[in-house]
C-alpha cells in the first residue's frame, strides 16, 4: 500500500487588500458620520466653519484610506488601521482645537473620533455580520442625529 500525501494550504479570507477595499466601501458612511457631527456642531454651538475648514479635514479623512493602504503593504492591516487612524484623529483634532479654540471641545471630538474608527475596524472585522452591524450602526447614528437635532429651530425664526 503506498501512501499519498496531499497537502491542504489556506488562504487568508480577508487580506490587507481586501480589507482596506472593504474598509474603502464603508468610507462613504465613514465620512458621512464625521461630516454629521461637524454639521451638528454647527448648528448647536452655533459657530460657523468654512467650506475650506471642511475641506481640509475631508482631506484627512481620505489620507487616512492612503495611509492605510500604503501601510498595509508593508505592516499587518491591524497595525496599518492603528497608525492610519491614530494620524488621522491627531491631524483633524489638533486642527479643530485651533480653529475652534477650546481643547475641550478638540478632546470631545478626539474621543468620538476614535470612536467611529473603532467601530469601523470591529465592522471590518466581521465577515458574516457586517452588513448587520454596519446597519445597526447608521440606525443608532440617525437616532442620535434625531435626538440632538428635536429642539433645533431650522427656519431660524426667532419667535419659536
Amino acid at each position: 500500500m503506498t501512501s499519498s500525501y496531499y497537502g491542504v494550504g489556506f488562504i487568508s479570507l480577508i487580506d490587507s487588500y481586501r480589507a482596506v477595499e472593504r474598509s474603502i466601501k464603508y468610507g462613504i458612511l465613514f465620512i458621512a458620520l464625521i461630516f454629521i457631527t461637524f454639521f451638528l456642531f454647527e448648528i448647536l454651538t452655533r459657530l460657523r466653519l468654512h467650506l475650506i475648514q471642511y475641506s481640509l479635514v475631508s482631506a484627512a479623512l481620505v489620507l487616512f484610506y492612503l495611509t492605510l493602504l500604503s501601510l498595509s503593504e508593508f505592516i499587518s492591516f491591524g497595525c496599518s488601521y492603528l497608525i492610519a487612524a491614530g494620524i488621522s484623529t491627531l491631524l483633524i483634532s489638533a486642527y479643530c482645537a485651533r480653529i475652534l479654540a477650546s481643547l475641550r471641545i478638540a478632546l470631545g471630538l478626539m474621543t468620538g473620533l476614535s470612536a467611529v474608527y473603532a467601530a469601523l475596524y470591529v465592522i471590518l472585522q466581521l465577515e458574516d455580520y457586517s452588513l448587520l452591524v454596519g446597519t445597526a450602526v447608521l440606525v443608532l447614528a440617525l437616532a442620535a442625529v434625531m435626538y440632538v437635532t428635536r429642539n433645533v429651530n431650522w427656519y431660524g425664526d426667532p419667535s419659536e
